[in-house]
């Protein structure tokens, strides 16, 4: 008999826009059963991160996920121009009703995760993990509890750029360390990144080179603006897509990386690759193939069906309201 159960996951992110989004696509989506959310204190601001998170699952009506923030620190912080989005998401006029009901100190992510593998090993069901920010959390927890490893049915993650330029911005941070090569999520924490692939094979990567084709357009934008006169999920999509739609650099990053968990059909197929990631010197964060005694990961660079992607983005979005929303 075929399995038809849901694959449980937990998503890690760092409260841009685009992962509160991508957090209600895990809610709507088929054959998805989300366990936990994590919060990461990197390209946001810790509290405001949180409060929006909390009012989102109210929205939601999925106050029974349960949301906890990590304790990770990173190697080079993402600058504070970039950390502010969380605030703005915040005031979004659909979040307006709630209040944020996270407890001060909010609860451990490390702690979460570990009770979340513990329970899947127990349980018989290997957890799915998507990272849409650096990889400190999961690599903090498996070097603390490597029994836990064998918990992880995948990982799924939104970061590098392999072939393509990163994304540091000598603009917003010093050019004595904005090398032409890494993106923000490996940069943040290269030493997480090292270790990932250390400990993993089979990484599903969704880099800048993918991640750069997929921008708020005006027809995507214009979709979502007359979806939400009927559904409420497109109308809190297109406030919050509305902050950022006017920065030329905003892509869908973590969209990208989600939407694959549910509809690989839409890219091309993985291009397996062994990696390796300057970890010192002015090209740290910069991700790379290597030789053959690395492992090899799924890195995902290209669509198969792009147009295909938006419509289904905004065919999740229409899904009906639950009762928070």
């Amino acid at each position: 008999m075929e399995n038809t159960a849901p694959q449980p996951v937990v998503f890690i992110h760092d409260a841009a826009v685009d992962e509160y989004i991508a957090t209600v696509l895990l809610t709507v989506m088929p054959g998805i059963e989300l366990v936990g959310l994590i919060v990461v204190n990197a390209d946001c601001i810790a509290q405001p991160a949180m409060d929006a998170a909390s009012k989102l699952l109210q929205f939601l009506g999925r106050e029974d996920i349960p949301l906890a923030l990590s304790r990770a620190r990173g190697w080079n912080p993402f600058p504070w121009p970039y950390r502010g989005d969380c605030v703005n998401f915040e005031a979004i006029p659909s979040l307006q009703p709630y209040a944020s009901k996270v407890p001060c100190p909010p609860p451990s992510g490390e702690d979460l995760l570990v009770r979340l593998l513990e329970d899947a090993l127990r349980g018989g069901r290997r957890l799915t993990v998507l990272i849409t920010c650096p990889f400190t959390p999961l690599t903090d927890v498996l070097d603390a509890h490597p029994g836990l490893l064998q918990a992880i049915e995948k990982v799924v993650w939104m970061g590098g750029a392999i072939y393509v330029p990163g994304n540091l911005d000598p603009t917003t941070i010093n050019p004595a360390v904005a090398n032409k090569h890494a993106e923000w999520n490996a940069f943040w924490d290269p030493f997480a990144v090292e270790r990932a692939f250390a400990l993993f094979a089979g990484i599903r990567i969704f880099p800048l080179d993918i991640t750069n084709n997929t921008p708020l357009s005006a027809d995507f934008m214009n979709a979502l603006q007359a979806q939400g006169k009927q559904f409420a999920y497109s109308q809190l999509a297109y406030e919050a897509y509305s902050l950022v739609s006017g920065e030329p650099f905003y892509d869908m990053w973590d969209v990208t990386a989600t939407c694959w968990l549910t509809n690989p059909g839409l890219y091309q197929a993985a291009s397996p690759t062994p990696l390796e990631i300057e970890t010192w010197g002015f090209n740290q964060g910069w991700i790379r193939p290597a030789g053959p005694s690395r492992k090899t990961q799924d890195v995902f660079l290209s669509f198969a069906d792009k147009p295909a992607f938006y419509s289904y983005v905004l065919g999740l979005l229409r899904a009906p309201a639950a009762a928070g929303g």
